[in-house]
C-alpha cells in the first residue's frame, strides 16, 4: 500500500514536471522591462503605497490565467482561433489589429529594455541592441518548442536577482507590511496612471493568448489539466513576490532619497550610493535578463495570436517553410522595434511606462470575450465557470473600467 502511494506521487510528480511550463513562463515574461520600469516607479515616486494592489491582482491573474489554460485544454485551440469562430472574422480583425500594435509598443519597450541595461554596462545600444535581437530570432527560428521552453524556463530563474537586490536594499519591513495592509490611492492623474500601469504590467493583455496557445502546442490534455493549474498558481506567485521586491527596493532607496527616475540607467545607479554596486548591478542585470526573455515571448505571442485568428499555419515546432506568416511577422516585429530603438533621441524610459498603461486599458475587452467563451456550454460542457469565478472575472471588468474613466476624469480636473 505504501508502494503504490509512493508510486502514484512519483507518477504525479514527474507528470507535473511534464507540464509545467507555460504558466510559470507566461507569468514570469510578465516582469518584462515595462514591468521592471513600472514598478520601479511606482516604488521610486510612491514609495510602498502602492504595494497593496498586489494582492487583488495576484488573485485576479490566477483566475484569468486558469480559464486561460482551461480553455486550451478542453478545446484544444488558442484563443484568437475560438474568437473567430464565436464571432466572425471581422470582429478578429478588430481585435488583431488593436492587439499587434499594442504588442509592438510592448516589443519597442523590450528592446528599450535591453539598451539601457547594458547602457549601465557601458555598452551602446548600436552594439547591444542588434545582437540581442538576432539571438532571440535564431533562438525561436532554429529551435524546437522543448528546445525554446527550456531555455525560458532558465531564464525564470534569474529573477532572484530582484529579491537579493531587495534584500541588500535593507527595507522597514513593518512599512513594507504596513503597504500591503492599508491600501491608498490619491485621486490624481499620476497616481491612477500608474496603478493602470501596474494592472496591466501584472495582467497583460498578450499573456493570455500566449498562455493558452503554449498549453494547445504542447498537447497538454485534460486528465492532467489540476497539475497544469498548479503551473498557473505558482506562476503568478512567483511574479508578484519579483514585482513586490522591485517595489520595495526603489521605494526604500530611490523614495526615501527623493529621486524621481527617468530611465532604468537613472534607476539601477541610484541604487549603487544608496544600496551598494552589487545591488546595482544586480537590478541592472535583471533588467537585461527580463528584456531578452520577453524580446523572445512577445513577437512569439503576437505570431501566434495573428496566425490562430487568421487560420494560418502557427507553432515553434514547425519549419520556416511549413509556417511562413508564423515566422514572418515574428521576425518583423523583432527587427522592426529593435530598428526603432537605435533611431537617435528615443526616449526609453518613457516607451516602457506608456506600454503598459496602454495594456491596462486593453484587458478589459480581452476579458470580456474570454468569458463569453468560457461560459458556452457547447464548447466547454462540464468545465465551463462556475459562479465565483464568473463573479470576480465581472467585477474585474466593471473595476478596471471604472479605474479608466476615473483616470479621464482626473486628466480633465488637472
Amino acid at each position: 500500500m505504501v508502494n503504490n502511494n509512493f508510486k502514484s506521487r512519483w507518477k504525479s510528480f514527474l507528470i507535473f514536471f511534464a507540464v509545467v511550463g507555460p504558466g510559470i513562463i507566461t507569468s514570469n515574461v510578465d516582469n518584462d522591462a515595462g514591468g521592471i520600469a513600472t514598478y520601479s516607479m511606482a516604488g521610486a515616486h510612491f514609495g510602498y503605497s502602492l504595494l497593496w494592489s498586489l494582492i487583488p491582482i495576484m488573485v485576479i491573474l490566477i483566475i484569468i490565467q486558469e480559464m486561460s489554460a482551461r480553455l486550451g485544454v478542453v478545446s484544444g485551440k488558442g484563443l484568437s482561433d475560438l474568437i473567430r469562430e464565436k464571432f466572425g472574422v471581422r470582429i478578429t480583425v478588430y481585435l488583431l489589429s488593436v492587439l499587434v500594435l499594442t504588442n509592438f509598443g510592448n516589443v519597442i519597450a523590450e528592446f528599450a529594455g535591453i539598451a539601457s541595461s547594458l547602457e549601465i554596462f557601458h555598452v551602446s545600444k548600436f552594439a547591444s541592441v542588434p545582437l540581442c535581437a538576432f539571438l532571440v530570432w535564431l533562438l525561436v527560428v532554429k529551435g524546437t518548442y522543448k528546445s525554446v521552453e527550456k531555455v525560458f524556463l532558465v531564464a525564470c530563474l534569474f529573477y532572484v536577482t530582484y529579491i537579493i537586490s531587495g534584500f541588500m536594499a535593507k527595507p522597514n519591513w513593518s512599512l513594507v507590511m504596513e503597504g500591503f495592509t492599508r491600501p491608498s490611492l490619491r485621486f490624481s492623474a499620476g497616481s491612477i496612471a500608474m496603478l493602470i500601469g501596474v494592472i496591466g504590467t501584472t495582467i497583460a493583455p498578450w499573456m493570455q493568448f500566449y498562455l493558452q496557445a503554449a498549453v494547445v502546442e504542447k498537447n497538454i490534455n485534460i486528465r492532467d489539466y489540476k497539475h497544469s493549474r498548479l503551473d498557473v498558481v505558482l506562476g503568478s506567485i512567483v511574479v508578484t513576490v519579483v514585482a513586490a521586491f522591485i517595489i520595495l527596493t526603489c521605494a526604500e532607496t530611490l523614495f526615501k532619497a527623493g529621486i524621481k527616475i527617468e530611465t532604468a540607467k537613472d534607476a539601477a545607479l541610484a541604487l549603487a550610493p544608496l544600496a551598494g554596486k552589487y545591488c546595482s548591478a544586480l537590478f541592472a542585470f535583471g533588467l537585461l535578463n527580463a528584456s531578452l526573455f520577453a524580446a523572445s515571448i512577445l513577437p512569439l505571442s503576437t505570431a501566434f495570436v495573428v496566425c490562430e485568428g487568421m487560420g494560418w499555419e502557427a507553432g515553434v515546432n514547425k519549419k520556416f517553410s511549413e509556417a511562413p506568416q508564423f515566422y514572418g511577422l515574428y521576425s518583423l516585429l523583432i527587427f522592426l522595434g529593435a530598428a526603432i530603438i537605435l533611431l537617435p533621441k528615443i526616449p526609453l524610459f518613457p516607451i516602457m511606462y506608456i506600454s503598459q498603461v496602454i495594456n491596462g486599458i486593453v484587458l478589459p475587452l480581452i476579458l470580456i470575450f474570454m468569458l463569453f467563451l468560457i461560459n458556452d456550454k457547447k464548447l466547454m460542457g462540464s468545465h465551463a465557470n462556475k459562479g465565483i469565478y464568473n463573479i470576480i472575472s465581472w467585477i474585474t471588468v466593471v473595476l478596471l473600467i471604472g479605474i479608466e474613466i476615473a483616470f479621464l476624469v482626473s486628466l480633465f480636473n488637472i
